[in-house]
């Protein structure tokens, strides 16, 4: 089959690769129909994530036909067709009897990247990122073989194109659980630092909850002005101005009641960060956060969806003590929330396919990726099709 597969970083290319089989009774063979890029590819593309090997075929999010079913396979069949999510989750753990998937103690052995060797569990596998979460492939591909077939897969009506329902797999409800997490809703004020596609998102559900007022912060003018088109964001700059002093101008001098950091370690960040970061003195960039502390109000919330590993510099911890600042952070427990948004999608309160600017074949992928990289032709989201 033909596989968007890793090299080394900056490198991606569509190869050749051995077909998928079924090696657990709870597997089945999807035949891939469509996929997407997503921005925490971009991390592993820029080789900013640790334990990616050449010859690893990328890819979470992605849905299509099942064409083949381990014994065990109980709620799926030949036939069906299907979304899943990107986190990997037995069903039946301490975390996964808990709701809490992209917690599960089973299905990857390593610790992620997590460096105090006191944490001797990982959270979930992931599909194609990396084998500090399990080595799995990924669905950037023409097949690609889905265990726990029987706790993560959900079954698609014949009704509903498969655009309308792709990003079910990771990015909707990612910013769906960044905004519950947030603890906002019917006239509440929020800001969301990133305008990327799990920022978007955030924004949809924001609105759809009651959000009042929603600031967006990002560089990219066309994504803010999307956002400001599409779901009534405030657009802020940060090039253009500090982002959090407009925020608390805006709120009478008090800050929003949470903040949703949907940018993660790669936020552009001061010069020393960068030379930090280059020298492996530091992990992330800790810009965004530092922001978003001194945006949120007393007493407010700062949800995380966007992705962090290693240390941070300057994370100003004091004043989340003075602040009284609570932070909720982490994968997504995109099993938990895929049923209701499907239902949201259907009853025509979603509309996830919005922020799709690009579809390609997956032939192209390298393109793609490259483009959206380099955030050339206003692209906002690539959706490709084997």
């Amino acid at each position: 089959m033909r596989a968007l597969v890793y090299h080394s970083s900056n490198d991606v290319k569509v190869d050749t690769v051995p077909d998928p089989i079924i090696q657990e009774p709870d597997d089945i063979i999807l035949k891939v129909t469509a996929t997407a890029i997503c921005g925490s590819d971009l991390h592993l593309y820029r080789g900013k994530v640790p334990g990616m090997k050449a010859g690893d075929i990328l890819g979470h999010e992605f849905m299509g036909e099942v064409v083949d079913a381990g014994p065990a396979v109980t709620r799926l069949q030949k036939g069906d067709r299907v979304v899943v999510p990107f986190v990997i989750a037995c069903g039946s753990c301490f975390f996964c009897d808990m709701h809490l998937y992209s917690a599960c103690e089973t299905t990857n052995p390593d610790r992620g990247t997590i460096m105090n060797k006191k944490s001797l569990r990982s959270g979930a596998a992931l599909f194609g990122f990396s084998h500090f979460y399990g080595g799995v492939p990924g669905g950037q591909a023409e097949y690609v073989r889905v265990p726990k077939a029987n706790v993560g897969p959900i079954k698609i009506p014949a009704a509903v194109a498969d655009e309308k329902v792709l990003f079910l797999s990771d990015i909707l409800p990612t910013g769906y659980q960044a905004v519950l997490n947030a603890g906002v809703g019917k006239g509440s004020s929020l800001a969301i630092f990133g305008a990327g596609p799990v920022g978007q998102m955030a924004a949809a559900c924001a609105r759809m909850l009651g959000v009042e007022q929603i600031f967006m912060v990002d560089h990219h003018a066309y994504r803010l002005e999307f956002a400001r088109s599409q779901y009534g964001v405030i657009p802020i700059n940060f090039d253009d101005v500090d982002a959090a002093e407009v925020i608390i101008e805006n709120t009478a001098s008090r800050g929003v009641d949470a903040v949703i950091d949907a940018v993660g370690f790669e936020a552009k960040g001061s010069a020393v960060e960068t030379v930090m970061a280059n020298l492996k003195l530091e992990g992330s960039s800790g810009k965004a956060l530092r922001q978003a502390i001194a945006a949120v109000r007393r007493g407010g919330t700062i949800s995380v969806p966007g992705v962090y590993a290693g240390f941070i510099h300057g994370f100003l911890f004091g004043d989340v003590f003075e602040k009284g600042i609570g932070f909720r952070t982490g994968q997504t427990h995109v099993q938990r929330f895929m049923p209701e948004l499907l239902q949201f999608i259907e009853e025509g309160k979603l509309h996830p396919d919005v922020i799709i600017s690009h579809r390609m074949p997956l032939e192209q992928a390298a393109e793609g990726y490259k483009m959206f990289d380099k955030k050339e032709n206003n692209c906002r989201k690539v959706v490709l099709r084997p």
